[in-house]
């Protein structure tokens, strides 16, 4: 996701510094460019030659380096990247970069960058929670940064509390947030619903379906990462949400609606993806059924029609994408639901086609609004939430 993107990875002198190496090669695995400048403390802990052979590309430490171009090499540098990460980055660069000193190549190069800046400072806690260093972490909120909070534990030095480095995964989290995609959901509210439901006839027995939730999440994931605030309400998955997602768990049906609709107001877009029960037991037994001679009935009643309400109930601006899953007449079906439900949008896709339905990681769908149908061709669940994203956000204009 971050194909011809130019990271500049920062890595200063903490023992926390082997975890750069992961994240520079986690980088290098998304296809980013990664250029990594060490200061010369933090040579002592991690060799230049371990970045040099994972991202193939010197690793920079001396500002005066005569082996460099004829280019001035920091201004150079600053100019090309997308983004900054320094991670560890120690009390003492947290210092130096909040008060504008410029001492060595890392830091020189940073104060020449105007691209979006992540630090993730890693120290023993009391330094960590000295007012100074906090007063040094607040002046690089104001001039930008996105500071990242440290974790908490056990620390090299014996201490136990905040002062860790995130492990690589959350820090590239962090990195395609806030780089993989551009911005154009910045200050937009999106709700998706994902997953199938569980109807409990007993404490034992619910009726259920096939839903996963991948497509859903996946609508999640990439409203975050195109900057929206997103709120996901899920039924029962195995899958992990995505980050920087709220998260809101539903089980049954009514779970469901009351999310949903304790939630409509706040949102401008939502994305009813989940896979709704559309009948309940009729009657909940606080005893396990027991099993006899012959046939069971159980006898079903009606859920609430979660999409048909948030279309009746939906505030003006608001754009509404509902999901429809067929085995047969599935264009002529989506388009009753379509006007039915008073949605601007339904996405439709037919179980018996291949790489479609519940549980792959792909999807074949129909995208049907008012004006028309566009026809998705066979992609990735977060390819097709993308292309989902873009019509909804083209309503909306």
């Amino acid at each position: 996701m971050l194909q011809g993107k130019t990271i500049l990875l920062g890595v200063t002198g903490g023992i926390a510094a082997y975890k750069a190496a992961a994240l520079a090669s986690a980088l290098v695995k998304q296809r980013a460019n990664v250029e990594v400048v060490m200061t010369p403390h933090a040579t002592q802990f991690i060799a230049p030659l371990t970045f040099e052979q994972l991202t193939g590309r010197r690793c920079m430490v001396d500002t005066f380096d005569r082996n460099f171009s004829h280019q001035v090499e920091h201004i150079a540098l600053a100019s090309r990247t997308d983004l900054v990460m320094i991670a560890p980055a120690t009390a003492n660069v947290c210092a130096k970069l909040a008060h504008g000193l410029a001492d060595d190549m890392l830091t020189t190069t940073v104060l020449a960058c105007t691209c979006p800046k992540l630090i993730a400072p890693a120290m023993n806690t009391q330094m960590f929670e000295n007012p100074v260093t906090q007063d040094n972490l607040n002046a690089l909120r104001r001039y930008g940064w996105q500071v990242i909070s440290p974790a908490s534990g056990r620390l090299a030095c014996g201490a136990v509390g905040a002062g860790k480095l995130p492990e690589p995964e959350a820090l590239l989290q962090q990195i395609l947030r806030a780089a993989a995609l551009p911005h154009d959901l910045a200050g937009k509210r999106v709700l998706v619903t994902a997953g199938p439901t569980q109807e409990a006839l007993d404490p034992v027995r619910y009726l259920t379906n096939h839903s996963t939730g991948k497509m859903g999440f996946a609508i999640a994931k990439m409203a975050m990462l195109r900057g929206a605030e997103v709120v996901l309400i899920s039924g029962p998955t195995a899958i992990q949400p995505p980050p920087f997602v709220e998260v809101v768990d539903a089980v049954s049906a009514q779970d469901m609606f009351e999310a949903a609709a304790a939630r409509q107001e706040w949102a401008d877009f939502i994305f009813k993806a989940a896979a709704v029960a559309d009948y309940t037991p009729a009657q909940y037994f606080d005893d396990k059924v027991k099993k006899k001679d012959g046939d069971l009935s159980i006898p079903l009643k009606r859920t609430q029609d979660i999409l048909q309400y948030l279309g009746e109930h939906r505030r003006p601006g608001q754009v509404l994408c509902g999901f429809s899953m067929e085995t047969q007449n599935m264009l002529e079906n989506s388009r009753a639901k379509l006007e039915k439900k008073k949605v601007d949008m339904i996405c439709a896709n037919n179980l018996k086609v291949a790489g479609a339905g519940f549980g792959t990681d792909t999807n074949v769908m129909t995208v049907i609004t008012k004006d028309g149908a566009e026809e998705l061709p066979l992609m990735s669940k977060e390819e097709a939430a993308s292309r989902i994203l873009d019509i909804a956000a083209g309503l909306a204009d």
